[in-house]
């Protein structure tokens, strides 16, 4: 596979862009004949919606992709719900607010409750991680339009709204604090089987089955941001690190560049992927987390007591980099 391997796979971030606005365009345009509630936050990770003077509500929505294709391939469902929470709450986080609860939304062909058990699983595992509940959900068996199996999601919290973190406080200077990731979490997974595909889900290389490796659930860090947020730090950005990997940061407000010199460690599975696709460092980087799935963006004076804080819900978080002068651009060793 040669630079753009992620399109030849089957997904344009291009076009997934183009797509967003032409839909955002739409959207822009309702007229309800009363004041919006909407909280401006253009691009960021969450919605907010303000409901009294100093309260918002932040809600957004996600699902796992095609991850759920290796869950069937495998036949294991008892962790992909993890996946679904984190990916709806981990983007909450984002803009300050703690979550609260989640709707899930499975669609498949025909629904079977030894399935859903399973997915219901994870969901409870992931909920007790991030401390929300799952008030309800939907299952829609829809033949017609999926053969397998979809889960996703759509989450709330709550956020006052003198305390949203938006990203526009960032200075050059500040320091970027990384927390590692469990592995591929939930981005990528189109290109990443197509790359796999001809190896065995026992496959050991990596030292334990590939299957296990490439299932290993979304890593949940609600309970380490709502402590930072809770310290007295100077949070002035949180990034949670997604489909187009490093650039997620540039979603945070502020006109500025981000430098990672010292990017935390790269899991094995990465590196295999690379080397079996034959795809760039550089494309790696903007399809893939990296083993860097969220940043905390914190003046450079409190980025000691911070690590320390965040350490201990996540080993191995520490500083990788600095903010920089350069706007819009994301450099990394």
């Amino acid at each position: 596979m040669t630079q753009d391997a992620y399109t030849k796979a089957g997904v344009s971030q291009r076009h997934a862009d183009a797509s967003v606005d032409a839909l955002v365009s739409e959207l822009s345009k309702i007229q309800t004949g009363k004041p919006s509630r909407v909280w401006p936050l253009p691009g960021h990770y969450a919605s907010v919606l303000r409901i009294s003077d100093n309260q918002g509500i932040a809600f957004g929505t996600d699902g796992v992709g095609t991850k759920m294709v290796v869950a069937e391939e495998l036949g294991r469902f008892d962790t992909i719900g993890i996946d679904c929470i984190a990916m709806n709450v981990n983007d909450l986080i984002c803009v300050g607010a703690e979550p609260i609860a989640l709707v899930d939304f499975i669609l498949c062909r025909h629904a079977t409750a030894e399935i859903c058990g399973e997915i219901g699983k994870g969901l409870r595992s992931g909920a007790e991680l991030s401390g929300i509940e799952i008030p309800g959900g939907e299952i829609a068996q829809v033949g017609d339009v999926v053969e397998g199996w979809e889960l996703g999601g759509s989450a709330i919290g709550l956020v006052d709204l003198d305390r949203i973190v938006s990203g526009e406080r960032i200075e050059p200077g500040d320091a970027l604090i990384g927390l590692p990731s469990s592995g591929l979490h939930s981005n990528g997974f189109t290109l990443a089987r197509k790359v796999l595909a001809e190896l065995s889900w026992d496959d050991d290389r990596l030292g334990r089955p590939l299957g296990d490796v490439v299932l290993e659930p979304t890593t949940i860090y609600v309970r380490a941001v709502l402590d930072l947020l809770a310290s007295g730090a100077d949070v002035r950005g949180l990034a949670h690190i997604t489909g187009d990997g490093l650039n997620n940061m540039l979603r945070l407000s502020a006109a500025v560049g981000y430098e990672l010199s010292e990017p935390l460690e790269v899991p094995p599975v990465f590196g295999l992927i690379s080397e079996l696709g034959e795809i760039s460092d550089e494309e790696m980087h903007e399809v893939f987390n990296m083993g860097l799935g969220f940043v905390c963006v914190v003046p450079a004076d409190d980025a000691d007591t911070a690590v320390e804080l965040l350490a201990s819900h996540h080993p191995d978080t520490r500083l990788i980099g600095e903010v920089t002068d350069r706007a819009g651009e994301v450099a990394h060793s």
